[in-house]
């Protein structure tokens, strides 16, 4: 695949002006080559481990376990009737000492503490490990495994990936590129978002051939300790942790006012409401989605004062209460 494009050194205002105006993945090399975590991890898997416990506590922490048959790989049961792997709890210093005690099995647990708030995790860790890319409003938030993989899935912000021990492996995908990943069922999934059903580092061509053009329109990059990758919103990336004690540390943000109604449920109802309609309905529907929700040709409003906009202005909260009741009584019928 082609390679994500690299830089070494960057500041808030181009970052805001450039980078993220391109809506293009980058990796910001050595962006935390000074946090006091990524140097411990330089120093080795115990001495990181030993630095990391002096922010744990002892309360259980959510965390996922598989068998070794998946081999690190955060999946799906063959049927996609249940997930391949079990969800748990532990203190977070039993959960490092495991990761050091495994790192010579030659079939190990597959072992993940995933998206947990850093003040929450490791209290005290974000004062002395931060970038100044994001708001300070923006919290990190911390993952920490052995060799694992997980999914290609999209996340509905923007992202910032600091990887602060082991390797990890980013496969990218621009959000056009959907159709050609073949998206797994929507009410069970790793995470709160589809992922892709094809495995990007072994990918079946024959039970999934349009990968190839995802392939050929994919990006990835490997980074070390002290990266960081910018993920623009909606991209599809598949992550791998490549060593056998990994520690990520992310920012997540959106910008956009928060939606008076989710874009994710406004998609599900309407892929209810599609369904079954032939083609030349579909078409039309289309044509108003485009128009009066994706303003492909512009504001369609913009001939009608606001006071005549009503519901399609989308400001009218009495006209919204008046939808929600209406969606809420016709989705409750048998």
């Amino acid at each position: 695949m082609t390679p994500i494009r690299e830089i070494d050194a960057i500041d808030r205002a181009r970052f805001d002006a450039d980078i993220r105006q391109a809506r293009q993945p980058v990796v910001i090399r050595g962006l935390a080559g000074d946090w006091p975590a990524v140097e411990r991890a330089k120093a080795g898997d115990v001495a990181l481990v030993d630095y990391l416990k002096g922010f744990a506590h002892d309360a259980p922490v959510n965390a996922i376990v598989g068998d070794p048959a998946i081999k690190g790989r955060f999946f799906y049961t063959p049927d996609l009737t249940a997930l391949n792997f079990t969800r748990g709890k532990s203190p977070l210093a039993p959960f490092l000492d495991r990761l050091l005690r495994d790192r010579g099995e030659p079939r190990p647990y597959a072992m993940a503490v995933q998206s947990i708030l850093a003040d929450d995790l490791l209290p005290g860790f974000a004062g002395d490990h931060g970038i100044d890319l994001v708001d300070r409003s923006v919290a990190p938030r911390l993952w920490l495994g052995n060799a694992i993989r997980v999914a290609t899935h999209y996340d509905l912000m923007e992202n910032i990936a600091v990887v602060v021990a082991g390797r990890r492996r980013f496969t990218l995908f621009p959000p056009e590129q959907i159709a050609n990943l073949y998206i797994g069922p929507f009410d069970l999934t790793p995470a709160g978002t589809p992922v892709s059903m094809v495995d990007p580092d072994a990918p079946d061509l024959t039970r999934f051939p349009r990968f190839g053009e995802a392939q050929a329109a994919g990006q990835q990059a490997t980074l070390e300790p002290g990266d960081a990758l910018y993920i623009p919103f909606h991209w599809w990336h598949a992550v791998a942790s490549l060593d056998a004690v990994n520690v990520l540390c992310n920012y997540w943000w959106n910008t956009a006012a928060p939606p008076v109604v989710s874009p994710y449920d406004a998609l599900l109802v309407a892929r209810f409401a599609m369904h079954g309609a032939p083609e030349d309905q579909r078409a039309a529907w289309r044509a108003m989605f485009d128009h009066l929700v994706f303003h492909a040709d512009g504001d369609p409003l913009a001939h009608l004062p606001d006071h005549a906009r009503g519901l399609l202005g989308g400001n009218d909260r009495a006209a919204l209460a008046g939808l929600r009741a209406s969606l809420l009584e016709k989705l409750s019928r048998p």
